[in-house]
């Protein structure tokens, strides 16, 4: 190997190096990604001082909204760093022709998805804007609200990306137009159950954690109102998606819209308590009903202790009453201390509880009974009665039966 040949790998090398990858120096590249190496390590920092200059200006104002706003949207800015070194880098190479447009084109469109994502995330926490509406439109509806404004916010940076890269969405509107005319025809239960959602949310037949029941279909807690099925979550914890317009056309029973809750019994006391007793009974349990704390006063609510009906087997005495709490497990401990009240208040009185029962009387029996069936002998010379062993009826006289012919 002479000097010549070590000069002119040298020259090769040199070559390679400064043409690099589509014309553009080596050196050049491996700058480039320092730079871009050097703002993703920082972008923390630098989102650091972005994010504590915005805290700083929102603890100015007297809302609470804007301080919300900066947490949701600390994620994007963690972004902007990034997307700037990608800037830095880009120029430093110094791109030409076509590969220099994409490159302004990929740029332009991280600076899109950051500015919408943004956005997005600002959405919900400037719902916080909407809470003296609560009471009006329900929580439910800002909540659809709040999901309806990302997905125009989402469509929005979709065509504004597409418009970057040179993509007319123009034809592309027309097209979804034509589409979705053929879907509306083939998804009219979709568009049902979503117009069934909102007159929902509209009405406010419910809200999420209330306590309904759908006859015949289940009853359970509310968990979501989506739009197009409500998720309720029955007691056995299991999930039922119930369409809107199953909801919208069906009775539905809100319990937790419950100001009070019923008690309704039938009590069956045996036959032979007495007019005294029952009486007793029922003055007792009305007295109990009316001194309880866990009752309604009766001024205020209907509340009946009556003799109510005669029954097959028993005398009911009618008990409706209103307990203050709604809560299952409470109005469940006050059905349980009335019905151990009761069952005193019966047998202090003297009588017992009826269950169903029959009673036959039988006055008298028949005199003329039909005469017993004797079949024939097979013996002939055996008479009936001395082979079936039975002795000769005294309304035939003593005689024995005849033989079989």
């Amino acid at each position: 190997m002479t000097l010549q040949d070590l000069q002119k790998f040298w020259e090769l090398v040199t070559e390679v190096w400064h043409d690099g990858i589509a014309g553009i120096d080596i050196g050049r590249i491996i700058v480039a990604l320092g730079i871009l190496f050097v703002f993703f390590v920082l972008r923390g920092l630098i989102a650091y001082f972005i994010v504590s200059g915005l805290r700083r200006m929102t603890k100015r104002t007297k809302w609470t909204f804007d301080d919300k706003i900066v947490d949701a949207i600390a994620p994007p800015l963690r972004a902007v760093p990034v997307v700037f070194g990608i800037f830095v880098a880009s120029n430093y190479l110094q791109f030409e022709g076509v590969v220099d447009l994409i490159a302004q084109n990929v740029t332009r469109t991280l600076i899109a998805i950051v500015i919408f994502w943004t956005m997005v995330r600002a959405v919900e926490p400037f719902s916080y804007a909407f809470k003296n509406l609560e009471h009006l439109l329900g929580r439910e509806l800002i909540e659809w609200v709040v999901k309806a404004m990302r997905v125009a916010v989402i469509v929005i940076g979709a065509a504004t990306i597409l418009q970057i890269w040179g993509i007319e969405i123009g034809p592309i509107i027309a097209g979804a137009g034509l589409f979705g005319v053929a879907v509306a025809l083939g998804a009219q239960d979709l568009f049902k159950n979503l117009i069934a959602g909102i007159l929902i949310l509209a009405e406010k037949r419910f809200r999420k954690g209330d306590w309904i029941r759908v006859d015949g279909v289940v009853e359970g807690i509310v968990e979501a109102i989506g739009f197009r099925s409500t998720v309720v979550r029955r007691f056995d914890q299991a999930p039922v998606l119930v369409p809107n317009a199953h909801l919208s056309d069906t009775a539905v029973t809100n319990f937790s819209e419950m100001i009070y809750r019923r008690i309704y019994w039938h009590i069956g006391v045996e036959y032979r308590t007495t007019v005294d007793q029952l009486r007793t009974i029922r003055d007792e349990i009305a007295r109990y009903i009316d001194e309880n704390e866990d009752f309604v006063d009766s001024s205020k609510v209907s509340t009946f202790v009556r003799i109510d009906r005669f029954n097959d087997s028993s005398i009911d005495i009618l008990v409706y009453c209103f307990t203050h709490t709604i809560v299952w497990g409470e109005w469940l401990q006050a059905k349980e201390n009335l019905a151990y009240a009761i069952k005193k208040i019966v047998e202090d009185a003297g009588t017992s509880f009826a269950f169903p029962s029959t009673s036959i009387y039988l006055e008298s029996t028949p005199d003329e009974r039909p005469e017993t069936f004797v079949p024939p002998s097979s013996d002939k010379n055996q008479p009936n009665s001395a082979k079936f062993g039975t002795e000769p009826r005294e309304d035939d006289g003593g005689a024995e039966t005849g033989e079989a012919e």
